[in-house]
């Protein structure tokens, strides 16, 4: 398994594009209400993927940059986002994007903080805001006790994934305040679901950073054991995969 966070998702560009789960536009409405967001409101959107927080932005009309630093999703975004004119692909990170100083009115990372240097991350978005600018920081967490076929994903994972533990989003909500000090971060929950049958069910798995490759020992264990959960839980040949929403949201001083 490769290490770097800007590495090992490119064997799972084309899992990632199918199967990842969108965000609710609920969001777009809070940035609005509670952020000042507009349609003239330029966003640098960090580890931007294949684009799917990216498009929620850009049908409000947002002039976005992609900033993303594997070329196989960046790539995979460019495609996904070639109707939009206002998006413009970067290839860079959240501690290093190449933006200009004073450029962006938002940053936005979703379903990234996780990967970042948080530290270094942090200066680098103080340098491309505009004085006032928003940071705005989310991801989808599953609800792990929602129900039995959530319980059982969660053994799944802890039983045969690679590095689970330590990627969990839970270790960036630990610190997230600390990111956003001095300020004071507000933050939401929205409730979303993602029904999948089966071969939706194993890409999404295998999209994921921690599922093992297919010529990891574990890899067709993982697929026998999923295979046995769906066949238990699912209802008229689907499972729902609940997530919360979770939204972090500053202006950083």
């Amino acid at each position: 398994m490769p290490h770097s966070s800007t590495e090992r998702f490119s064997s799972r560009v084309d899992n990632y594009v199918r199967y990842r789960p969108g965000y609710p536009q609920e969001v777009i409405e809070l940035l609005k209400t509670d952020c000042g967001l507009t349609s003239d409101s330029i966003v640098a959107d960090i580890a931007s993927g294949t684009g799917i927080f990216s498009k929620l932005l850009l049908e409000n009309g947002n002039p976005v940059f992609g900033v993303e630093p594997n070329a196989k999703m960046r790539s995979a975004g460019e495609e996904y986002l070639a109707a939009f004119p206002i998006f413009t692909s970067i290839a860079g990170t959240a501690e290093a994007t190449t933006l200009g100083t004073h450029s962006v009115d938002f940053v936005t990372a979703a379903q990234a903080a996780h990967w970042f240097n948080l530290a270094e991350a942090r200066k680098e978005f103080l340098r491309i805001l505009k004085p006032g600018g928003w940071v705005v920081l989310l991801w989808n967490e599953r609800r792990i006790d929602f129900n039995p076929f959530l319980r059982d994903y969660e053994q799944l994972l802890l039983a045969y994934a690679t590095d689970y533990k330590e990627v969990r989003h839970e270790q960036t909500t630990k610190t997230i305040h600390g990111f956003f000090s001095p300020g004071k971060v507000q933050s939401r929950i929205f409730e979303t679901t993602q029904y999948l049958d089966y071969a939706a069910l194993q890409g999404r798995l295998l999209s994921s950073s921690y599922a093992p490759p297919a010529d990891h020992r574990n890899h067709e264990p993982m697929l026998k054991e999923l295979q046995r959960i769906f066949d238990a839980t699912n209802v008229n040949g689907q499972i729902a995969m609940e997530y919360n929403t979770l939204v972090y949201y500053s202006q950083l001083t």
